[in-house]
């Protein structure tokens, strides 16, 4: 049996199938793309939820797996030469799990890297921007008498979502006919926009024809819909 002992986090998640992938995440945007990876390849795997609600992130035995306290992590028992991987940043596992099992991610180098290219599309951009649109609109940051700052996340969040809209001009999918990666990194984004956020009006997503329907696509999923509540919510 494999021993992750020497992990911290081990001991605050308790493994009990330690020779499957530990998942430690919260169904977040973030978290729910490695989720879905994690369905859609087959991988098996043992989630545990880390309560970002409870600050748990911060506690030292997560921080010794991701010290920048963030959701989602994963120690890999059977990483690269046998030995335990831990790591951290989704759109990092997302690459990690794709190389891994083969799956969700062009052969050819040059489909890898325009995949890739996607990725960090949403890792650098799409991702912190909706995220900061969010807060503005949304949350505590609605009350702001300075409107200024809702209305530089709004405009950019809007002009990515109309990149989106242009690349899937004629696609199924981002990559084309193949799903991977790449929409398994955007999707969650673009789901949160149009239902948690309640954003679809201030970001163009509302009269966004070809990515509603891209995202359509994507909730149809079954391991897309499974990883709405992985892990489990409190």
């Amino acid at each position: 049996m494999t021993d992750l002992s020497a992990f911290p986090i081990a001991r605050a998640y308790a493994p009990q199938h330690p020779d499957r992938l530990q998942l430690y995440s919260f169904p977040t945007p973030n978290g729910i793309k490695v989720s879905a990876m994690l369905e859609e390849t087959g991988l098996p795997y043992e989630p545990h939820l880390v309560n970002i609600m409870k600050n748990e992130t911060w506690t030292p035995d997560f921080l010794a797996l991701n010290p920048n306290g963030k959701i989602p992590a994963i120690i890999d028992p059977d990483g690269p030469g046998g030995k335990p991987l831990p790591l951290f940043e989704s759109g990092a596992i997302l690459v990690y799990l794709a190389e891994k099992t083969g799956k969700l991610m062009p052969q050819d180098p040059a489909g890898r890297y325009e995949t890739m290219q996607w990725v960090f599309f949403q890792m650098g951009g799409l991702g912190p921007m909706f995220g900061q649109l969010g807060f503005f609109f949304k949350f505590a940051g609605a009350a702001f008498e300075d409107k200024r700052p809702l209305e530089r996340y709004a405009a950019e969040s809007k002009r990515l979502m109309g990149v989106l809209e242009t690349r899937l001009d004629g696609r199924t999918w981002i990559m084309g006919d193949d799903y991977t990666i790449a929409d398994l990194a955007i999707f969650p984004w673009v789901n949160t926009v149009k239902g948690f956020y309640q954003a679809g009006g201030i970001t163009g997503l509302d009269t966004s024809a070809n990515v509603l329907a891209w995202l359509d696509r994507c909730m149809a999923r079954p391991a897309s819909q499974a990883a709405q509540n992985i892990p489990q919510r409190p």
